[in-house]
């Protein structure tokens, strides 16, 4: 049995603690802005801490964060620094910026405290069904440590390399993700304009090469009346877009590509639709 600590129990993260929990761990959670997954897990026998602090004592193997973006990430690692020792294993599940895990890396190993990143493919279904893809990058040594916690919520996981490594090819990953998402939000908006039936339309692109997980996460759920297939906000896209046009700017059509989907989401954000989820955008005026 594990004692392990959590950062970030929100869409993603309550899933993710939950197999943790569920697979015979002791889960240690500390609240963040959204209260209701936190209420949740502690109702299914995690325990909160109230600050930073009390991890100290709780004997920490292994600390999972999952995270919005970088900045918070680095924030909240300076304080686990203080905090932590050798004896535990940070589990980064933050989509960070380029360098941002590397950054985040190096706070840690001031204090000699092991990091590895592994931001994860699916959503909040597949963090709840454990059955998510793990992207990692890492030592080979904190690799091998992770290994045992990673099978708790990931059905594959893959090391590419060291830290860094995992956060490009998570970019690029949601380069191709949120990309498809964009063009199906296009494609169905079009489609219900021109009186189009969607459940055929759906038929006719699942056999053709624009199928892919996001036509059905949007489709399957779409086709009966729930906007929310895709969960992943507006404000989120903005963010790892932004991310992926830094990665790719080497590359100007491709970072041409990330800028017109990035200005897609931004404009749903800037008519005050940053928190809704991406297929709702179907529905937007």
């Amino acid at each position: 049995m594990n004692n392990i600590g959590f950062v970030g129990v929100g869409y993603m993260g309550y899933g993710i603690a939950k197999n943790i929990l569920n697979k015979g761990n002791n889960l240690f959670v500390i609240a963040n802005k959204n209260r209701k997954p936190i209420e949740k897990i502690v109702g299914e026998g995690a325990l909160e801490v109230k600050i930073f602090e009390e991890f100290q004592e709780k004997k920490l193997n292994v600390l999972v964060k999952c995270v919005t973006n970088t900045p918070i990430a680095k924030e909240i690692a300076l304080k686990l620094n203080k905090i932590l020792d050798e004896k535990t294993l940070i589990i980064d599940i933050t989509t960070h910026n380029k360098t941002g895990s590397i950054e985040t890396e190096k706070i840690y190993q001031s204090n000699k405290i092991k990091y590895i990143e592994c931001p994860v493919m699916g959503g909040p279904v597949q963090a709840e069904e454990g059955v998510l893809g793990g992207i990692v990058g890492a030592t080979n040594d904190n690799f091998k440590l992770a290994e045992p916690i990673l099978k708790l919520f990931c059905k594959n996981y893959f090391h590419f390399g060291p830290v860094g490594m995992g956060a490009k090819s998570k970019l690029l990953n949601n380069f191709l993700s949120l990309g498809n998402a964009a063009l199906i939000n296009h494609m169905a908006k079009a489609a219900k304009e021109f009186n189009l039936d969607l459940q055929k339309l759906f038929d006719v692109a699942k056999l053709g090469s624009g199928n892919s997980a996001a036509l059905n996460r949007i489709f399957d759920s779409l086709l009966k009346g729930d906007f929310t297939g895709f969960k992943f906000t507006a404000t989120n896209s903005v963010k790892d877009l932004t991310y992926i046009q830094d990665l790719l700017k080497d590359f100007p059509e491709a970072e041409k590509i990330a800028e017109d989907n990035k200005n897609y989401f931004q404009k749903a954000v800037d008519d005050g639709y940053g928190e809704n989820f991406i297929s709702e955008l179907i529905n937007k005026k």
